[in-house]
């Protein structure tokens, strides 16, 4: 059974950075896509960027410019750098990895954005 771990969440200023980690816990074969999601209170879960395993990136416009997410095959890790924090921002993160087979998810990592 495969996990998916996410780490790097936490309590910033508006403006600040954080930098979202998800590992795998065992071996990931034919991954189609990599992503981050996130869930605010009273709303629905929300794209907030993927990554193909061509390398294609997608993002939701209102983190365009701000959120950069990266991946490593060799270590089925995806990363997300947050900049420019806003207070809208804060919500459960969620990483999923999309195989020809499996629809995987992790369990979230709380990121709240303060005034």
């Amino acid at each position: 059974q495969v996990h998916l771990v996410e780490s790097g969440g936490g309590l910033v200023q508006a403006g600040g950075s954080l930098r979202l980690s998800c590992a795998a816990s065992g071996i990931i074969f034919s991954i189609n896509l990599m992503g981050w999601y996130r869930q605010a209170p009273g709303k629905q879960r929300e794209l907030v960027a993927t990554i193909t395993r061509g390398g294609t990136t997608n993002y939701a416009d209102s983190v365009k410019g701000r959120f950069t997410i990266s991946r490593d095959n060799t270590k089925t890790t995806v990363d997300l750098q947050m900049n420019s924090l806003k207070p809208e921002d804060t919500a459960v993160y969620y990483c999923r990895i999309v195989t020809a087979m499996y629809d995987y998810w992790g369990r979230g990592t709380q990121v709240t954005v303060s005034l």
